[in-house]
């Protein structure tokens, strides 16, 4: 019998559409004589959605027209605890149908996916899913976390200033001081918590960092300042593994247009403006594998899976790094736990093709609900019946002792 994998993508996010590709690329790759996908599809507000017309990247140019013939959906459980999709009276049968879902297989990019979100939903569900937990995931989603974790593990990273966007309009002024004085010009200023370089922009002035703050408090109320490297070089490594065993890929070099790697650069690459998005990370310009010394390169890999089991990882996640030329030094600088096309052309020149990655993640996930299956997560205590009458406050156990 084949296993429903339940792949949930869209979501409540700038980073929507990308989620859309990544996800059918790896509908597209599973292996359909063990897996049979069930695409769930969460619009912009928040809708769920299933059937077979979600699959397929052309319908969502006319979006209105999809969501019109797609079936709208609940999650709810059975009596056995069987996670199902309770989709919505059709009028024609004057009934509802049900589809059973064995495991969920999050491809989100951004909030409300990425974050842990989805992840502490399902784990109410007590529906196994791909990838991170809700800690890892919200760690890792979070830069200012990511790097305190990492910082304190000794993992480099760059110098930073965090703050509120509160902060900022209160005492702006004081607050560019406290960069110019920390981390002095250019700086880089980010959203704390979003990828695909959205809000993200250089300043190599007090103007140009009120202007890059005023951007990126559109998309975050928590901002991250951290120190520019000019002369850099910009590489990635994907992990796959878990808190046990992890490997690391290949390296590749990400090429950019500008100072920084844009949306464009990461989405619409290869030839410009005509770049083929609905290839996702795929069509990004690249060098693959980096032109790096086989000992900066297995530094960099070591770096890539110590970031990701510090930070409690599981699936497959892809950790950037910058590299200062001038210092011949190695930062951390972001990961994604829920990569762009999940990273799969990293893993295809070592022989892995992304069908053989998406049924390691779905193994993944099921030896985590194994070993949490385990686990015990309430006890049987009738806490209730040891209450006094009327005691609607808690009471102490125990006595008192004499002397």
């Amino acid at each position: 019998m084949k296993t429903r994998v339940g792949v949930f993508f869209g979501g409540v996010s700038v980073e929507h559409e990308v989620s859309v590709i990544t996800a059918l690329q790896a509908v597209q790759a599973m292996d359909d004589s063990k897996y049979e996908a069930v695409p769930v599809y969460i619009s912009k507000d928040r809708s769920f959605y299933t059937g077979e017309q979600l699959l397929d990247i052309e319908n969502y140019k006319d979006m209105d027209n999809l969501l019109e013939n797609a079936q709208k959906v609940t999650l709810t459980t059975s009596e056995d605890e069987s996670v199902l999709l309770q989709k919505d009276p059709i009028p024609r049968f004057g009934k509802k149908t049900i589809t059973e879902i064995d495991l969920a297989f999050p491809i989100f990019h951004g909030t409300f996916g990425e974050d842990g979100v989805m992840q502490g939903y399902f784990e109410l569900l007590h529906l196994p899913y791909v990838g991170c937990d809700v800690l890892s995931s919200a760690g890792g989603m979070d830069k200012v976390v990511m790097k305190q974790i990492l910082r304190d593990s000794g993992v480099p990273v760059l110098d930073y200033v965090w703050f509120y966007s509160s902060h900022w309009i209160e005492n702006s002024r004081e607050m560019t001081k406290m960069i110019h004085e920390k981390l002095g010009f250019p700086v880089i200023v980010k959203p704390a918590n979003l990828g695909s370089s959205v809000g993200i922009n250089k300043a190599e002035n007090e103007r140009e960092l009120e202007e890059a703050v005023e951007e990126a408090m559109e998309f975050s109320s928590k901002l991250l300042v951290e120190t520019m490297v000019e002369d850099m070089k910009e590489v990635n490594c994907s992990v796959l593994g878990d808190y046990e065993e992890v490997e690391a890929s290949v390296i590749e070099e990400v090429l950019k247009s500008e100072d920084i790697l844009s949306y464009e650069d990461k989405y619409q690459g290869g030839s410009g403006k005509d770049g083929d998005g609905a290839k996702g990370m795929e069509s990004t310009d690249r060098i693959i594998p980096a032109e790096l010394e086989e000992s900066r390169a297995k530094e960099i890999q070591e770096l890539a899976k110590d970031t990701f089991q510090i930070l409690g990882c599981s699936g497959v996640s892809r950790i950037d790094f910058l590299i200062d030329q001038n210092k011949d030094r190695v930062y951390v600088n972001e990961i994604n736990t829920i990569p762009g096309s999940l990273s799969y052309y990293l893993w295809e020149p070592a022989g892995k093709d992304y069908t053989t990655l998406t049924d390691q993640l779905i193994q993944l996930a099921l030896k985590r609900k194994r070993e949490r299956d385990k686990l015990v997560f309430s006890i049987d205590s009738n806490l209730f019946s040891m209450q006094k009458a009327g005691g609607g406050k808690g009471t102490k156990s125990g006595t008192k002792s004499s002397s």
